[in-house]
């Protein structure tokens, strides 16, 4: 049902009658104007640690590192790591372990941030660790390393974040968590903040750690870089470009076996017979890094011995809301996708969902489906965080399942020859749903799920599907 002209007016909507036209966004003012900054300090650091964010090692069974941010009080970095156990002696034989200071300085003043890398760990093991900071040391936090062979697991694949993310992301962010129960990792497919659209940057971090809170310190994240990692950057001649964001290699620890040229945002991992390869697509697209993105992600495939290989990047080979598709991400990375039988695409960027099983079309692929034959990769853009955009002419054509103006997260289980995904919305409801199962062939045969789905949510013009306005901004 579409909310009234009273309630689209209370809104400050301009509505003319009949209301037919979907949001297209007015144009950026000129000069824009200054960000948001959070005020009395909130996101000022302290005399405590804070922003601990728990990553794993390129072999996750056996190491993994954390980052975390002190005031410039605590001038190194210093970590306390002990196998866990059932009584209070945490510490009673901690090993202590070292690792770099950085600093940073931005709107919130000079802060230091802290990495440290637990090397030699036990796979399919129980730790705890904490961090040291001028005030005194962390509770201790809890995390399991990975199996070193395959077994089952549960992981969470978020979106974009983005905007509004502590008032209005997080909720969605902490719902993963709740329903997911022990999930193993989580992985963003990038614009984890808005990069100074409306709040300044380094209060974005504060509110994207914080909507994650210790989650983040005792799961084990995999964050792929987004465009808004990236921060505008003017080159000599004036030329305008963009530079990698200075929080992103201070607040994750990530492994160093990344694409040359682009290392600080590119890395694999392997985890329980999956592996995990994280692409940088802003890099690719505009600052010369596709082909040697290109070539490393081609070994990456071809080295693994993994009973399932997954990818993560942000702009999306099959887009939901733009006119057209990424073509130059396409037409490098799609073939080793395609050659390599790589299973899952993970994507952001869009703000809407989508999820593409065929390239021929949504009829293609259920056609194939029935008829229990193979399925090349499976494609998937989703949204965290409030920004929404109009869903394109493809929709209702090329997707198996498509949304806008719905905030999901994503749960993928883990099997020895089957992984089953599952998208559910803000509220829980199950959206989309199906299962890969791997032949003796390696191929997939994709099913899609039986279970009870909620209906399709567009907007219908002005109005959203959730009968109050949308906000869905459609892409030009």
């Amino acid at each position: 049902m579409k909310p009234s002209l009273a309630l689209l007016a209370a809104v400050g909507l301009m509505v003319a009658t009949p209301v037919s036209a979907q949001i297209v966004a007015p144009p950026d003012p000129d000069p824009a104007p200054p960000p948001l900054h959070a005020p009395n300090g909130r996101w000022a650091a302290k005399t405590w640690a804070d922003r601990i964010v728990l990553t794993p090692a390129a072999d996750a069974a056996r190491g993994a590192g954390v980052a975390w941010r002190t005031s410039i009080d605590q001038t190194t970095a210093e970590a306390e790591i002990s196998q866990e156990i059932d009584g209070p002696l945490l510490g009673f034989d901690a090993v202590k372990v070292t690792g770099n200071t950085s600093p940073i300085s931005n709107e919130n003043g000079t802060a230091h941030y802290h990495q440290v890398r637990f090397d030699n760990l036990k796979p399919a093991t129980r730790y705890v660790y904490r961090v040291k900071a001028s005030d005194g040391w962390s509770e201790w936090i809890p995390f399991r390393t990975a199996a070193a062979g395959f077994e089952p697991f549960r992981f969470i694949y978020l979106g974009d974040t983005q905007n509004d993310i502590l008032e209005i992301g997080s909720r969605v962010i902490r719902s993963a968590f709740k329903e997911a129960g022990p999930a193993s990792l989580v992985l963003h497919a990038g614009d984890l903040v808005a990069q100074r659209e409306v709040k300044v940057h380094d209060d974005e971090w504060g509110e994207w750690t914080e909507a994650g809170g210790r989650a983040f310190a005792m799961t084990q994240q995999l964050p792929a870089s987004g465009n808004h990692e990236y921060v505008d950057h003017i080159l000599p001649d004036g030329s305008e470009s963009r530079v990698l964001g200075p929080h992103w290699t201070r607040q994750f620890a990530l492994p160093d076996n990344g694409a040359e040229g682009v290392k600080d945002t590119t890395y694999f991992v392997d985890f329980q017979g999956v592996r995990f390869i994280i692409l940088d697509g802003t890099s690719g697209l505009d600052l010369g890094g596709l082909g040697s993105q290109t070539a490393w992600l081609d070994n990456a495939l071809a080295t693994s011995t993994a009973k399932w290989n997954v990818a993560v990047f942000h702009q999306p080979i099959y887009t939901c809301a733009r006119p057209e598709d990424t073509e130059e991400l396409k037409a490098a990375w799609k073939p080793i996708f395609d050659a390599r039988n790589i299973d899952l695409v993970l994507q952001g960027h869009d703000h809407c969902y989508g999820r593409v099983s065929n390239p021929a079309g949504a009829d293609a692929s259920r056609a194939n489906s029935d008829a229990g034959l193979p399925q090349g990769p499976v494609y998937v853009v989703s949204v965290t965080g409030s920004k929404m955009y109009g869903l394109n002419d493809r929709a209702d054509t090329q997707p198996v399942r498509a949304a806008e103006n719905t905030e999901l997260y994503q749960l993928i289980d883990v099997q020895e020859r089957q992984l089953e995904f599952r998208a559910y919305t803000a509220t829980g409801q199950l959206y989309d749903a199906f299962t890969l199962t791997k032949g003796d062939d390696n191929r997939n045969r994709l099913t899609e799920s039986t279970e009870s789905l909620l209906a399709i949510r567009r907007c219908d013009g002005a109005a959203g599907p959730d009968n109050r306005p949308c906000t869905a901004e459609i892409k030009d």
